[in-house]
């Protein structure tokens, strides 16, 4: 099984935030895949569509302590980090662009952070999503926790619409041509 972990914050209050941008990807496959829900705990919300071979795991956990639901579910399943990709918000693209990768740093990201700690590598792939930057550089932690202007809104239907493809070729076709079609 691959399994995609949108990375986001629970409750109605962050629904539409930018640091829910891996929970939007996560939302959008479990429709597109007819994923059915395979548990909940406090640590996650876990979706599988079984026929495609993807799991779909949402982090309960606030976005710092996102490395838990990971732990949780990999100690469950015992999956190997090849048939992991992380989905996160990145503050240091644009809007409306996004990069898959195969490993790296946690490049500020408190969830990746969290999660690499958790699983002791950095060596797993991941899918970020643009955000933008504030204007004023020492508001990051108050800018990922606004919701989008509706003016965004349609660029970040786009970017969500196209983040949910590059997952399901990661899924199907593997890392290298996800990378090749999506990071243009």
């Amino acid at each position: 099984m691959k399994w995609i972990v949108g990375l986001g914050n629970p409750g109605a209050q962050y629904e539409r935030t930018r640091h829910n941008l891996g929970f939007m990807v996560v939302e959008r496959l479990r429709r597109e895949l007819a994923a059915g829900a395979r548990g909940a705990t406090e640590l996650y919300r876990r979706f599988e569509a079984p026929a495609s071979g993807i799991g779909l795991l949402m982090p309960q956990t606030l976005m710092n302590g996102s490395g838990w639901a990971v732990e949780a579910l990999r100690k469950r399943e015992g999956f190997d980090l090849g048939d992991l990709l992380v989905v996160a918000d990145d503050l240091h693209l644009p809007l409306g662009k996004l990069r898959i990768r195969a490993s790296g740093g946690a490049g500020g990201h408190n969830g990746i952070k969290s999660i690499a700690e958790s699983l002791d590598s950095l060596e797993f792939a991941r899918l970020r999503l643009g955000t933008g930057r504030p204007e004023d550089a020492g508001g990051f932690a108050d800018f990922v926790l606004e919701e989008f202007e509706e003016e965004e809104e349609p660029i970040v239907a786009e970017v969500v619409g196209t983040a949910s493809a590059a997952c399901l070729v990661w899924a199907r076709e593997g890392l290298t041509p996800a990378m090749n079609r999506f990071n243009i």
